[in-house]
């Protein structure tokens, strides 16, 4: 990226303000001709020529002559000449071609001279800083500062209210100047104070920045009041100043004032030499000196140190006698001030002057000395430690203000402006460069600093951008001969180290006025044009990237706006993508032109979709039943049984739910088009959707078009030209259909559109393979019946699944004629049905969703009124069915619904029978009950004719899965769950009373045996203590963990269990003797679970210590004195339990354990692996995953979990079990520790290969590595490994593995590259 001059702002009422400044340059139109009428009849053509060009000339100079001076801020802009002046605001509005931009106008114009026959000499507009907490750091209000002829200063508002005037010398104004607060970059710059520095042909006045501030904001304020109250005498407030008498200098044009510095001892002592001799003596702090630089004529720049304060001299006697002079320097108000008096008093003040305060003399120090070259301006540069200066003989002087040296000349560059561009680095910019760094600071650094000086050269009408001190020309720009380049030097005033840090507006560091176009432009400089060649690369293409990835996302959050409207989208989009394609090649990212691309496709197609529902089409011609059997392929008398089937359906499937009626206009919006869609190699894919996402998306696209009133034919052919698949389009299609089954079901119409639109998707190309025949199944029709199987909106898909095996058939017949009309001409084929694979297929899904819809039915249907209690259980609705639902359940899955929605409706086995017996027998016979299965009175009141109906037809339709012993079987089972659950409180305190009775004192026995012996006892000592061999004991173990998890789990559902009421039949109730288990087990109180949880981590860990024989490890000693006193005491008391942070040295303890458990278990497995039988045997289900209990544990044991999982990985590998180890890995989450660790494996693995095999071409390999792999790798032990015998190519693998994981800037990166090519080495060999 290069340097760009972009304009910011344009001129409203230039012109206006032209004529109001230069009155003899305003010509009226007619005047001009007829003069130039004139002048043609005296001088001829080319003499008119000659004079209008010069006019030209003239009314476009006329800002040269003019000064200038604008806000920082870019609030504010003031153009003065002689008496007049205008204050230009800038106000958005709207250009010629329409665009919202922002234009300087004119706020206020008028005269400034109070003083007969003084004229403006400088001006500045200096923002000055909000005291409000709620805009910190923000400007309030701009202060116009003028100067004078007449030697005042006068203060103005926006408006052009005088504040305050100010006569400090008699001579005129040459320059005003100002110096704002900043932050000092490093902590050994000197922290520079605010200031306004006034400078005359032989006085440099300095203003205090906080006290200008306060007299300026009291000033106002009285104003303010003033106005308010109608009183115009106002008494300003004082003002303090500084002023020194500049020696030694014929004259002096301008200034600059660097601040305050101070010197360091080599020149604090060169400079006491230089002026006292030999013998002169210095302090041991270094004095503080303001520092001014002037440029003129004897010296053409000269250099001044004014000492700050007057009782600390630094030098000898010399020094002592300036410092002497100091302490006449004023720092007192200034005596003479204007105030606002009547108009009657006004006279008499004008005439007498104020008394002006003679100057504290200042000699210059040095300076150079060139006697034919005369100074012109000086512009500081923003670190101030350079400066830029102008002469009469054309040349551009760099200058070093800290040594007083010119650095650097350009020459050619006559009446030349000067200013400044400051570029802060972006650390995300910085190239990572290997060395090393200094471990007392930041590996990156603090954010670098560079400065661009810019020049305009008028008379060659161009603008350029230099790199300092010794860096080449990185821009330049023709801009004409009669702009004006301004470079104010400051920010807002009123600011310090801790409102400068919050929030600051915009400020531009220079600005080019162009008269002639009416524009104000900045320049842009990037950071890296300051780089060397080598680097400036790679920081260009990384600012490159930054300025492309800022720009993607500004056009990312403007199209997922709500408000913005859809015309403005495009034409932003448009705008910018016509841009990328009008700019170099080099600066254009392919693939945020593609972005801009695929976004302006989808908003064409948006607008397309938008027209096409728009344009309502009304079908006046109604759709026959007739017609409708026709196009589904139906006789009369199935297209009659299928119509009343999806009327039953309708009725029991209606239920009373709250639907709000939806807004005709509500349409997707634009944002969720653009976010529901991208485009990928010139086709559209929908992103992954929610449900109501992906409905939303097919309503825009098919909604009206399945109602008749949109083209189906042109949304097909508008969608299809975007780059939709036809799969795509059907996936949306079905989606759609298949959830608005009640909308669908009401409208036979939309059957015949779903008719027309499958049809125009079918015919689509890459819908059907032109390979397809009658003999294989076709992916088109496949995902149809896919759709189909998974809905649970049976109505709808058995509609859809009609109407696509009556376009599967046409389509099918259509092929079938064609092939054989060129085998059998003249053949009577009319009668003939081609058969096809997919036929048989669609008759298939036709038969399961229709059995799907009736049984959906009877799941439906419920007794209208219940004679008995209904309990909760039975209130809970059934799941909806779907064929995928049936097919995944089962043999006997049919069965277990109806089981489940018999228990629901609390049916009795006399309604199954009755309605079994209904179907076996014949429909023309009367049906005789007996008393065995008939109807009770309670019963048949309840009107259930409509369930028998239903029951009876779900027979016919499962004959074998509803037979008679499989639906009894099915019914059982669910009531026998039924009863478990509900008993599920007494489970839980049958396990309490299990635990307290028996369990507790054997668990205590082994518990304080294992902390006795700290390993696993042997079999003696367990039959002793405990009561129990060693591996009863451990299976005794693993039960005791398994009955607290089920204490646990228990509670957590203790909420939601219902207490059994426990009752006696009449006639057996005086029985006497013991209490039943059942009342003793309800006696039981609630556990508290954190005591529970505590004491099952330690039957985990005593689980573990037996499973695998481990030693040195006592479990007591991995808790601490609470945790030991709450062990065995009663579940249902509350115990202090440890919490906080443990002590370290049970944290080691506890994670080397689960260290030990996980190792093990890695042992084991690799065990097996091998084919080794255990010496221990367990069940299958008694075996548990320790890996994953390990992980477990380790957040109650406080320990960090990830640690464990890399362990994990560490020891998978370490046996070989490679491919485990990589599976495992992807739950690590610090992968770079994993690496390291992992890194140390691969070497002992090759270690192992080269120097313990002692192979030649091992030895040969050896020889070839660098050195430093060499050592590293004899440094490595192989005993370690566990499994030695593993492949080269899965330790290749690993070695991938572990470079993936470490970073390019980790100090073994190195060695891992040169494990790896090692490693292929040993491979190809």
């Amino acid at each position: 990226m290069s340097c760009a001059l972009v304009s910011f702002c344009h001129f409203q009422e230039l012109e206006a303000a032209r004529d109001f400044l230069c009155p003899h340059l305003r010509q009226p139109g007619a005047a001009a001709a007829r003069d130039a009428g004139e002048s043609e009849g005296l001088w001829g053509p080319w003499q008119t020529l000659f004079h209008l060009n010069r006019c030209k000339t003239q009314t476009n100079y006329w800002l040269q002559d003019c000064v200038l001076s604008l806000s920082p801020t870019n609030d504010l802009m003031v153009i003065a000449r002689e008496q007049k002046a205008v204050f230009l605001v800038p106000k958005w509005k709207y250009s010629d071609k329409g665009k919202e931009e922002m234009q300087y106008a004119v706020g206020w114009s008028g005269s400034l001279n109070v003083e007969e026959g003084e004229c403006v000499s400088s001006a500045l507009c200096i923002p000055l800083a909000s005291q409000k907490r709620s805009s910190t750091g923000r400007p309030d209000w701009t202060c116009i500062v003028v100067g004078f002829t007449s030697g005042y200063v006068r203060f103005y508002t926006e408006n052009g209210v005088l504040l305050l005037a100010q006569l400090l010398n008699e001579d005129p104004v040459l320059q005003l100047k100002c110096r704002t607060y900043e932050i000092p970059r490093h902590p050994g710059v000197t922290e520079q104070n605010e200031e306004l520095s006034i400078l005359y042909p032989a006085a440099i006045v300095t203003i205090d920045g906080f006290s200008l501030f306060q007299s300026l904001r009291a000033c106002r304020n009285q104003v303010a009041r003033a106005a308010a109250s109608g009183n115009e005498n106002v008494q300003p407030p004082p003002l303090a100043y500084k002023k020194w008498g500049l020696q030694d200098v014929d004259a002096i044009i301008d200034h600059a004032s660097v601040g305050i510095m101070t010197l360091s001892p080599f020149d604090q002592m060169k400079t006491a030499s230089s002026i006292g001799g030999y013998n002169a003596a210095i302090k041991n702090s270094p004095p503080a000196m303001s520092q001014y630089v002037t440029v003129g004529s004897n010296p053409f720049t000269g250099f001044f140190f004014a000492l700050e304060g007057s009782t600390q001299p630094l030098l000898s006697h010399v020094a002592l006698a300036v410092a002497s002079k100091l302490t006449s320097a004023l720092f007192s108000a200034a005596s003479g001030w204007l105030g606002w008096k009547s108009k009657h008093e006004e006279e008499p003040v004008q005439k007498q002057k104020p008394k002006v305060e003679p100057a504290t003399p200042l000699a210059v120090r040095f300076g150079l000395p060139d006697s034919r070259r005369h100074g012109e301006s000086i512009c500081l540069s923003p670190c101030n430690t350079l400066a830029a200066v102008t002469d009469d003989f054309g040349r551009v002087i760099l200058l070093d203000v800290t040594r007083g040296l010119a650095v650097r000349m350009w020459k050619g560059y006559r009446d030349a402006q000067i200013g400044w561009i400051q570029t802060v680095e972006d650390l995300h910019e910085r190239e990572t460069e290997k060395m090393d760094f200094s471990p007392f600071g930041n590996a990156q650094g603090p954010s670098r600093v560079a400065q661009f000086l810019v020049i305009y050269a008028p008379r060659r009408g161009i603008l350029e951008v230099w790199s300092t001190q010794q860096g080449p020309r990185v821009g330049a720009f023709n801009v004409g001969k009669h702009c004006r380049l301004l470079y104010p030097g400051y920010k807002i005033m009123g600011l310090n180290n801790v409102t400068s840090q919050g929030w600051q507006p915009q400020t531009y560091q220079i600005c080019l006025v162009d008269p002639v176009s009416g524009s104000m432009k900045t320049i842009h400089v990037p950071f890296h044009l300051a780089l060397s060649d080598k680097k400036s690369e790679r920081a260009k293409d990384m600012h490159l990237v930054k300025k492309l990835s800022a720009l993607l996302k500004a056009l990312e959050k403007i199209l997922a706006s709500e408000r913005v409207p859809f015309s403005s989208l495009a034409n932003i989009t448009r705008t910018l993508m016509d841009t990328l394609k009008n700019q170099e090649l080099e600066s254009v990212d392919e693939g945020l032109l593609q972005f801009c691309s695929n976004k302006l496709k989808l908003l064409h197609l948006y607008e397309s979709v938008s027209k096409l529902n728009s344009l309502s089409l009304q079908s006046e011609t109604t759709i026959s039943d007739n017609d409708l059997a026709k196009l589904l392929r139906l006789d009369e008398k199935e297209f009659v049984r299928f119509q009343t089937l999806l009327e039953n359906y309708k009725q029991e499937n209606t239920q009373p739910t709250v639907r709000f009626a939806e807004d005709k206009d509500s349409v997707l919006s634009v944002k969720m088009f653009l976010e529901y869609l991208e485009y990928e190699k010139d086709m559209i894919n929908v992103k992954k959707l929610e449900e109501g996402e992906y409905v939303a998306l097919g309503s825009l696209f098919f909604w009206k078009c399945l109602h008749g009133e949109s083209s189906t034919k042109e949304m097909c052919h508008t969608l299809e030209s975007a780059g939709f698949s036809p799969q795509v389009l059907l996936s949306l299609l079905l989606t759609l259909w298949l959830s608005k089954e009640k909308d669908i079901l009401d409208k036979p119409q939309s059957v015949w559109c779903l008719h027309t639109m499958l049809s125009l998707l079918s015919k689509m190309k890459v819908a059907i393979d032109e390979s397809w025949d009658s003999q294989s199944i076709s992916p088109w029709w496949q995902q149809m019946r896919t759709a189909c199987i998974q809905s649970e909106n049976n109505g709808a898909a058995l509609l859809s699944a009609h109407v696509g095996h009556a376009v599967t058939a046409q389509i099918t017949d259509s092929v079938a004629e064609k092939k054989f009309s060129q085998t059998i001409v003249g053949a009577d084929t009319d009668s003939w049905e081609a058969l096809s694979l997919d036929t048989e297929y669609w008759k298939l899904l036709l038969k399961q969703l229709e059995d799907c819809l009736i049984l959906q039915m009877l799941l439906n249907s419920k007794v209208s009124k219940r004679t008995t209690k209904v309990s909760s259980l039975q209130t809970e609705p059934l799941c909806r069915l779907s064929v995928k639902k049936l097919l995944e359940g089962g043999k006997g899955g049919i069965a277990d619904t109806v089981a489940k929605w018999v228990f629901k409706q609390d049916l009795s086995f006399n309604v199954l029978e009755l309605a079994r017996k209904k179907d076996e027998e014949s429909s023309e016979e009367p049906v005789e009950t007996d008393s065995t299965v008939s109807l009770g009175e309670s019963e048949a009141e309840t009107g259930l004719e409509t369930i028998l109906k239903l029951l009876q037809l779900a027979y016919q339709q499962f004959p074998c899965s509803l037979e008679s012993d499989v639906l009894y079987a099915h019914c059982c089972w669910e009531y026998i769950v039924i009863f478990n659950s509900a008993f599920l409180r007494v489970c839980l305190c049958i396990a309490l009373m299990m635990w307290n009775t028996f369990v507790v004192k054997r668990l205590s026995a082994a518990t304080y045996l294992m902390d006795k012996v700290g390993k696993a006892p042997k079999d003696r000592l367990c039959r002793r203590d405990v009561g129990m061999g060693d591996t009863a004991m451990t299976s005794f173990l693993g039960s005791c963990s398994d009955l607290l998890q089920i204490l646990m789990e228990a509670d957590i559902r203790s909420d939601e269990m219902h207490t059994p009421i426990l009752d006696t039949e009449d006639a057996w109730v005086s029985v006497e003797g013991p209490v039943s288990i059942i009342e003793l087990a309800l006696e039981q109180k609630c556990i508290h679970y954190p005591l529970v949880e505590h004491h099952s981590i330690l039957c985990a860990i005593l689980y573990g210590i037996m499973r695998f024989s481990l030693k040195s490890m006592k479990p007591l000693s991995l808790f601490d004195s609470k945790g030991k006193n709450a062990f065995f005491k009663d579940l249902s008391s509350i115990q202090l339990l440890p919490s906080g942070d443990m002590d370290p040295n049970i944290l080691s303890i506890r994670q080397q354990l689960l260290r030990k458990i996980v190792t093990a278990a890695v042992h084991c497995s690799s065990q097996k692996a091998k084919g080794i039988s255990e010496e221990m045997s367990l069940s299958a289900e008694r075996e548990k995953d320790w890996p994953v209990l390990a992980v477990g544990l380790a957040q109650p044991l406080q320990v960090n979990e990830d640690v464990i999982r890399r362990h994990y990985v560490y020891e998978l590998y370490n046996y070989g079990l490679d491919q485990r180890g990589e599976e495992a890995t992807l739950q690590v989450h610090d992968k770079e520790v994993l690496a390291s660790q992992l890194l140390v494996l691969t070497g002992q693995r090759l270690a192992y290969a080269l120097l313990h095999t002692q192979t030649k071409e091992g030895m040969e390999l050896l020889a070839r590595l660098p050195p430093t792999l060499c050592t590293w790798l004899k440094a490595m032990d192989p005993q370690d490994l566990q499994n030695v015998e593993v492949p080269i190519a899965t330790t290749a693998k690993l070695v991938d593995k572990v470079i993936e994981n470490l970073p390019e800037n980790h100090g073994q990166y190195s060695l891992a590259l040169n494990l790896m090519e090692a490693v292929e080495a040993i491979s190809s060999s």
